[in-house]
């Protein structure tokens, strides 16, 4: 393929709800600019986007998907994302090497839940957008309330570039407003340009007025001229709406099927002749707040927005030409790892289809194979200075699951293939959980983790895998002062062990004044403190522990083994195991022997002492509570309220955001098992939520009773 300069580069992503239509588009485009010769379709399983065996069993988009186009002498980027939001890792990647998103938008829904989702990502992530209606020849298109629920969630910067003449199986004119010109669609998707029919016109008019004001608003100069003028041309209204996109002060809206592949080339044109190229856009930052402009003269410097790895070829990157330019055999560093890395061969890709290239310049999108330290989040640069890229964030996970491979033998296999994926996929983060015992998988949902995790260690790894209930990392603590002695004393021929350890422990606070005096059982004694250490806990929490040893009863050399012991027990504490926080412990007396004692005697001295006093000083079990917010729909939102409630949920809030109702609360961690199945379960998949650590807090007394009798249990067991 001919080699492109910046100026005739667009990049963009298509996203939108699942069920859109994106995948159907992108084929509509690869097809009308000649990267392919037959469309396929989703139902075919033989589209250029959706190509992985998973997405062929799923028959929706699993992966985001980089592809390109050729047209009107530009090359245009396309990355297919996801819709369905447990697959979000896919369009977060996308957002940092494109430069405007396309929305579609299902005409037979409206605006979905997901729509508003993605809303809020292009908001956050300040990504352009236009937005399309796709599937008007669909029975129950319905344009008027589709509009209706749009200008409700994108509110009056949503402006209208087309309508159609008419929606469902009439589909098959749209008026355009820009150019005042009507399209009209023979079966084969041929197009016809022919003037706006009278009975039009007005309407036309009306809708082309609106546009040229809201294209002069974006341009202080097109805002001066229009006043004088009245009106503004095709070249001056290009001018002001590509403003207002860059600055997300418009967001055009053209309509589609792209299915028969009405309105394709429409949108196509636009995309060359309005959407920014990537020079037009703002510059991008590094890590310390340096500016890269986007021109093709000096350093070449490149961002990894994601890998893959495919049978036969290895691991492939997908990087984005951030300033210079890259050609086949170039070498760059890793400023991530410092690691030398060949372009031995660059590509333009098409889904599964890489089309060798020589050159790709600032603002291009590519692939590399088999490079061999280079991961997701990396940059690759040829500058003297240090010039690195700030990693994609990724969103919290709200699911999580435990597994262990059905056969011990293949450990080692499976934190391999884990790791794999996560390259892969990064929303997939996994946690080896020592406190736990267990291995954890994060993700977005539970459709996220099967069809994903599962799916790859049973098809691609050949592991066999079991998915278990994670265990919930609980934390004890104490509310009140006990004390406690205990002598550890052993005789087994030659030296013994003797070891005797007086101690109090108490609810730590921060900002405590150190203790003078306890009062246990109602007796009163002073503690004169010798030394103290704070220790905060790698779970949270402090320990603090006071040398309160008087008189020599236990030589200062012993008192670290008592410390010793104290936290082992902290780390596996008395009711459940869990680790234990926030206590404060004054060694005060005890006694030694000449002969018998030692470090492991205190140690265990220690560590039993204070396993006694805990279970007389009120000892209570505290769990995580995460801040939980769903999106829902008012109709659904009495359902999600009583099952929150069913969860122990504290209802902090609720009010209306752009046609759905935002629920917070807070809510225990072991109530939120497989909640991401039950929510799309009660709301048929209308909903969402995102949720977030906040706090510990104690357990009720009923909870705390099942805990320990279930902890006792399997310490029998053992």
């Amino acid at each position: 393929m001919k080699a492109y300069q910046t100026d005739k580069i667009r990049n963009i992503a298509l996203v939108g709800n699942g069920g859109s239509g994106k995948t159907t588009l992108a084929e509509a485009m690869l097809f009308e600019g000649g990267v392919i010769e037959r469309k396929g379709t989703v139902n075919g399983k033989n589209t250029v986007s959706d190509y992985n065996d998973i997405e062929h069993e799923n028959l929706n988009s699993v992966f985001s998907t980089v592809l390109y186009t050729e047209f009107n002498d530009h090359k245009i980027n396309i990355i297919d994302t996801p819709g369905a939001d447990d697959f979000s890792g896919g369009v977060i990647s996308a957002f940092s090497a494109i430069d405007m998103a396309v929305m579609l938008i299902n005409s037979q829904n409206g605006v979905e839940v997901g729509t508003e989702i993605l809303n809020r990502r292009c908001e956050s992530y300040n990504k352009p957008l236009m937005l399309v209606f796709n599937k008007l020849d669909q029975e129950n298109a319905n344009f008027e309330k589709t509009l209706e629920s749009v200008k409700t969630t994108f509110g009056s910067k949503a402006v209208l570039v087309q309508y159609p003449v008419a929606t469902g199986a009439d589909f098959n004119a749209i008026i355009d407003v820009l150019l005042m010109k009507m399209y009209k669609f023979s079966p084969t998707g041929e197009r016809e340009i022919l003037d706006i029919p009278a009975d039009q016109i007005d309407t036309a008019t009306e809708l082309h007025n609106a546009l040229i004001e809201a294209a002069a608003e974006n341009d202080e100069q097109l805002m001066e001229l229009f006043f004088e003028k009245g009106s503004l041309d095709e070249n001056e209204m290009r001018k002001g709406i590509r403003a207002g996109i860059i600055t997300r002060g418009l967001f055009p809206i053209f309509c589609t099927s792209a299915e028969k592949s009405y309105g394709i080339k429409r949108v196509l044109e636009f995309i060359t002749n309005v959407a920014p190229a990537p020079d037009k856009m703002p510059a991008k930052v590094t890590v310390d707040n340096k500016t890269v402009e986007c021109k093709t003269e000096g350093a070449s410097n490149l961002f990894v927005f994601k890998t893959t790895n495919e049978s036969h070829i290895g691991e492939i990157t997908y990087f984005r030409v951030i300033s210079g330019k890259v050609s086949e055999g170039m070498d760059l560093t890793n400023v991530n790892t410092g690691a030398k890395e060949r372009l031995s061969q660059i590509y333009a890709v098409a889904g599964k289809n890489r089309n060798k290239v020589t050159e790709l310049v600032a603002g291009d999108i590519g692939a590399a194979v088999k490079l061999k330290n280079t991961k997701t989040n990396h940059t690759l640069t040829n500058s003297k200075d240090t010039v690195k890229f700030p990693p994609i964030t990724f969103p919290n996970s709200k699911f999580r699951t435990a597994i262990k491979a059905a056969n011990e033998s293949d450990d080692e296999k499976l934190g391999e293939a884990l790791n794999r994926i996560h390259e892969i996929d990064p929303t997939i983060v996994i946690e080896y959980s020592k406190e736990l015992k267990q291995i954890l998988i994060h993700g977005m949902g539970e459709y996220h983790l099967n069809n994903i995790v599962k799916w790859h260690l049973d098809n691609v790894y050949k592991i066999e895998t079991e998915f278990l209930a994670p265990k919930i990392p609980y934390r004890e603590t104490i509310t009140k002062i006990a004390g406690a002695t205990y002598r550890h004393k052993k005789q087994s021929g030659g030296s013994g062990q003797f070891g005797e350890v007086h101690m109090v422990i108490e609810p730590y606070k921060e900002d405590m004044p150190d203790p003078t005096f306890y009062k246990i059982d109602g007796k009163e004694f002073k503690v004169s403190v010798r030394n103290k250490e704070e220790h905060p806990l790698p779970w949270g929490g402090k320990l603090v522990y006071y040398n309160c040893i008087v008189g020599g009863s236990i030589d200062a050399r012993f008192l670290p083994a008592i410390l010793k012991g104290i936290m082992e027990k902290m780390e596996e504490g008395p009711l459940t195991g869990s680790y234990a926080r926030d206590i404060r412990v004054a060694v005060y007396d005890g006694k030694m022997h000449p002969v018998d004692s030692n470090e492991i005697s205190f140690k265990l001295a220690g560590r039993n002492a204070f396993r006694a006093a805990f279970k007389e000083a009120g000892p209570k079990i505290m769990e995580p509570i995460y801040d939980v917010e769903v999106l829902v729909p008012s109709d659904r939102m009495g359902d999600v309220m009583s099952d929150l409630q069913g969860r122990r949920a504290m209802i902090e809030g609720m009010n209306s955001d752009k046609g759905f109702e935002k629920l917070n609360a807070k809510v225990p961690l072991a109530e939120l098992n497989k909640y991401s199945t039950a929510l799309s379960s009660i709301t048929g998949g209308r909903a969402t939520y995102t949720m977030k650590f906040a706090k510990y807090e104690q357990v009720p007394m009923d909870v705390q009773d099942k805990l320990i009798k279930a902890f006792e249990e399997e310490e029998e067991e053992d």
